[in-house]
């Protein structure tokens, strides 16, 4: 079990840019904040990542891969703070690993 990713929660990309979360969920709420689902947005900004040269690649976006496998949100899977996702640059380049570092503490799911 793991806690479900909210609206309000803070996901930093792999070199510490952070995450802002656009969701279309406007139904089920954890901890007072929208849930949010796999098919929903998260925009990168103020990503250092410069290298390799000669093209910067900083994170722009993350694509969620593993999201949960038993909730779903109009039959979207809901994302929990264990998801698996990949940093992408604006050319699609995977950068590595989101880190979730704060979530709500009161939903699980699986």
């Amino acid at each position: 079990m793991a806690f479900l990713l909210d609206k309000n929660a803070t996901v930093l990309c792999t070199h510490g840019g952070s995450v802002q979360i656009q969701t279309t969920n406007t139904r089920v709420k954890a901890g007072g904040a929208y849930v949010t689902t796999m098919n929903d947005i998260f925009m990168v900004s103020g990503c250092p990542f410069t290298l390799p040269p000669p093209k910067p690649q900083p994170c722009l976006k993350i694509q969620w891969l593993v999201p949960a496998t038993r909730v779903r949100i109009n039959g979207t899977p809901v994302l929990l703070n264990t998801s698996t996702g990949l940093c992408q640059s604006a050319e699609q380049v995977p950068q590595g690993a989101p880190n979730v570092v704060v979530t709500q503490l009161r939903v699980q799911g699986q």
